[in-house]
């Protein structure tokens, strides 16, 4: 990753499928991001893992495709487990946003993939 350049992957690991952020996500980044979510639901596995350990920012359109993917993942019984730790202005987010309780959190990478 170069500087704070949005970067947006996709892995499979211990059965689940694992979408990464990187860097600072905005409005440029969401449609990526929704379609990551959608491949994601479509791979079939019991559950995604929102690694967001390494994600220094994300705004309002970054929460709006998390919360649809959340929508999209409970409609296809699939667990969506966000993953930890957060940095400061992504923790703040969900919490300016009253939004932490809409999601499964962990503190962990490993954690999310055997909750």
């Amino acid at each position: 990753m170069i500087g704070d350049e949005a970067v947006i992957s996709m892995t499979v690991h211990e059965g689940a499928s694992v979408v990464r952020l990187q860097g600072d996500l905005g409005e440029d980044s969401a449609p990526d991001l929704a379609q990551a979510f959608a491949a994601a639901v479509a791979q079939g596995a019991s559950r995604t893992v929102v690694d967001l350990s390494e994600a220094e920012f994300a705004d309002s359109s970054v929460l709006h495709a998390l919360l649809d993917a959340r929508k999209a993942h409970k409609a296809a019984g699939v667990a969506l487990v966000l993953a930890g730790p957060l940095q400061v202005a992504i923790h703040r987010l969900f919490e300016v946003t009253g939004t932490a309780t809409a999601f499964h959190m962990t503190d962990s990478l490993e954690t999310a993939l055997t909750c």
